[in-house]
């Protein structure tokens, strides 16, 4: 059907409706347990089946077709939730037909993408990532469910919490990086951003853990593919994150396209049941990713689509994304005794219970006004917000002679094919942010900075992928009568996210011989980047006299580039992630363990027979937590207040923190421990701790962390989650490399 005669379907359907119930008016229910038992006891089965079914908003399916369209559906109860439907009036038709056609008008849930912002874009995730700053997190989250909801949106299909450690895989851009702590703050800052305290508030939305589980440890960094790990590994490593998202109280889930050791994640029965719904006690629901049940077949693990089904519903899969397996088999399957009448109520259950949170059986209506979207719709402090958590997502990697920040005085040639960009900006998966007209590129940025009086130009110079020299030579004439160059470059927003894995993560097209041009004119050269994974860049950094990472940096992103350029806003953000110095090395992180012959770097370079490589050191070219100021912090007078602990008991590290330099700044303090000796080996060092700061010029601050023997669980030789006696090293700095050091033992 055409999207104009569907809407003028529903229209037509809906107006015939309104008599039946008072539209928004909100009635009093009984309490959460007694209200869905009751429901469910007038539900027939093929009932409590539908509601395990989602559609997409344009009524079509992936996968076998219903033979009935999307109207007819909705009218007959025979859909639980609609994905990508949006904006309010369009929704309150939607559920209209929903509440009051259908034989026992349970209201429908809206679902969509909202990633790193609905309407107003802040950077990509991995980019907010950066600024090591949770409170920036949450806050991000909490506007965009704001945005969302005024929207029509009920459920995210966020936070992606994913670790990752292969810049190949594009989907690093969605997640927090690779280290466990920090992905785990970062999961409980988005919960409860787009959350809230109390879901039954119209201004709040369900937040999705994804993708469970390992999806970024993908093997060779290529979206969908196989990963085959220990349960040492998973527990220590990938699972944290989501355990961390269900303590703060997430209430979805999604299961991941990959399997683990054989075994599909939408139908893996250990994860979904025994670990997620078992031994985490999480009583929210599960979706499958968008077809995943069906794609079991091309796995090799269901011969149809009945037995796809019956496995994943079985193994805990609450919902199907649009893949319409349960819709179409799960009926079969119960007749013919493939799924029990209890699984069955269980999914049906968890799907009841949160609309019940929101409030959607007391007011089906609550989320679609079309006044509230309209009043929260880029208002001024969601754009603010944006700004501020963009500039605190910067990472500044390399600052030769100080040639950052500019002069505002100074002849400037603003170069690259992302120097005026507004769509590319905003990133991929940027749900309904506007990009032309409405996101803010580099050269407005410099332009809102400087007004009349800056002595700038502008040129592409090159595409971001494209092969055509004929742009360049104008760049090139523009660039050698300026004092400083800078080159604006990168990738295309959709060389990133799902299905953006690639083999060579260098600056694509001719971006890197139009650096080597523009080189040749014996001129400052500061690069910008704008990216959604770390780049290969071991040319760009002994070349290029200043280096700022920007991620896709949002909405007002070209705003926050130019504030950082010309010093009014003092780069402080932190790398989530490592860069490799080539692709051969990944992957790459910093929590690596030792091996039986361990390389001790550069210091000793006739070493031959060690674990190393013989043509590139073995440390990443950027390491986890890096990242420059235009001042500087001086780290001394370390102290622990103990040299032994107890279990059950903590050890307080303090360290001393000066600006010695000649700006104000912030600065993020990070905390790293090594367990010496374990019954399984144990990571080089693991992140335990950050604070960030802020010191004025000359200041010095006192900053302390506390470690307790929790903090130093693992799972041992017995997989058991605990900490063992024995010997730890701590180091505190401004990164994974950081040298200061101290010692305490955890005893008995």
């Amino acid at each position: 059907m055409k999207k104009g005669l569907l809407l003028l379907s529903m229209l037509t359907l809906a107006s015939g409706y309104g008599q039946k119930k008072k539209e928004d008016k909100t009635q009093k229910i009984k309490p959460k347990a007694e209200f869905v038992a009751d429901l469910m006891s007038k539900m027939t089965v093929d009932e409590k089946i539908y509601q395990l079914v989602q559609f997409t908003s344009d009524g079509t399916v992936t996968g076998p077709k219903s033979g009935d369209n999307y109207i007819t559906r909705i009218q007959q109860g025979k859909v639980g939730s609609v994905l990508n439907a949006t904006g309010a009036a369009n929704n309150r038709m939607i559920q209209k037909i929903a509440v009051e056609n259908s034989r026992l008008k349970i209201p429908l849930l809206f679902g969509h993408d909202v990633i790193h912002g609905y309407k107003t874009i802040f950077p990509i995730n991995l980019g907010m990532a950066s600024s090591f700053d949770p409170s920036a997190v949450e806050k991000a989250a909490r506007i965009a469910a704001i945005e969302a909801s005024a929207g029509g949106i009920q459920w995210t299909f966020a936070p992606m919490v994913d670790i990752a450690r292969d810049p190949r895989w594009g989907r690093v851009s969605e997640g927090s990086g690779e280290d466990v702590f920090l992905g785990s703050k970062l999961a409980v800052a988005n919960v409860r951003g787009f959350q809230g305290d109390d879901l039954s508030k119209n201004n709040t939305i369900l937040a999705c853990a994804k993708h469970f589980a390992a999806y970024g440890a993908a093997e060779a960094g290529r979206d969908y593919n196989t990963t085959d790990m220990s349960e040492r590994v998973l527990r220590d490593t990938y699972l944290p994150p989501f355990q961390a998202a269900v303590d703060a109280g997430v209430k979805t889930f999604m299961a991941s396209f990959n399997e683990i050791s054989g075994v599909p994640s939408t139908a893996n029965k250990h994860l979904l049941r025994d670990v997620l719904k078992g031994e985490w006690k999480f009583d929210g629901m599960v979706v499958s990713d968008y077809t995943g049940v069906n794609e079991m077949i091309a796995h090799g693990f269901a011969k149809d689509d009945q037995d796809a089904a019956q496995l994943a519903l079985n193994a805990g899969m609450d919902m199907d994304m649009v893949g319409a397996t349960f819709m179409n088999t799960l009926k079969k399957s119960y007749d013919e005794g493939k799924v029990s009448i209890e699984v069955i109520n269980d999914a049906c259950k968890r799907v009841l219970d949160v609309k019940y949170d929101l409030g959607l059986f007391e007011d089906p209506y609550r989320y679609f006004d079309e006044k509230r979207e309209k009043e929260n719709t880029y208002k001024p402090e969601f754009l603010d917000a944006a700004l501020d958590v963009a500039k605190k997502s910067l990472v500044l990697l390399k600052n030769k002679n100080n040639v950052l920040p500019l002069k505002k005085d100074q002849k400037i040639a603003f170069v690259g094919p992302l120097v005026s960009d507004e769509f590319n900006i905003i990133g991929s998966w940027a749900a309904l942010g506007e990009r032309d007209g409405r996101a803010v590129s580099v050269k407005e940025g410099v332009m809102n900075v400087l007004g009349n009086s800056g002595k700038v130009t502008f040129d592409n110079g090159v595409e971001i992928t494209g092969t055509k020299r004929d742009m360049m030579q104008a760049a090139l004439n523009n660039a050698k009568n300026a004092d400083v160059i800078v080159a604006v470059m990168g990738e295309r927003e959709n060389q990133t996210g799902e299905a953006g894995s690639q083999t060579n993560i260098d600056l694509p097209g001719l971006q890197k011989e139009f650096l080597a041009e523009l080189k040749k004119l014996g001129k400052p050269v500061v690069l910008v980047l704008m990216n959604g994974r770390p780049l290969t860049l071991s040319w760009e950094d002994e070349n290029m006299d200043a280096i700022l990472e920007t991620w896709w940096s949002g909405t007002r992103g070209g705003d926050a580039i130019a504030q950082t350029l010309f010093g009014d806003n003092n780069p402080n953000g932190k790398l989530p992630i490592s860069f490799p110095r080539n692709v051969g090395q990944v992957p790459i992180y910093y929590n690596h363990k030792n091996t039986g012959r361990p390389y001790l770097g550069l210091s000793d370079p006739e070493q031959k027979y060690k674990s190393r490589y013989t043509d590139v050191d073995n440390s990443p070219l950027y390491a986890f937590g890096y990242g420059l100021s235009y001042t500087k912090f001086d780290y001394s007078n370390m102290k622990l207040s103990s040299e032994k602990i107890g279990f059950g008991q903590k050890v307080k590290i303090s360290v001393d923190v000066k600006n010695t330099g000649n700006y104000d700044g912030d600065e993020v303090v990070q905390l790293y421990v090594k367990d010496v000796v374990g019954s399984v080996t144990r990571p080089v060092r693991e992140l335990k701790g950050f604070e960030k700061i802020s010191l004025k010029k000359g200041e010095m601050k006192t900053v302390t962390f506390e470690i307790s023997s929790d903090d130093l669980k693992f799972y041992n030789i017995n997989m058991q989650n605990t900490a063992e006696a024995g010997d730890f090293e701590v180091f505190v700095g401004g990164n994974s490399d950081a040298s200061l050091n101290g010692k305490f033992e955890l005893v008995k």
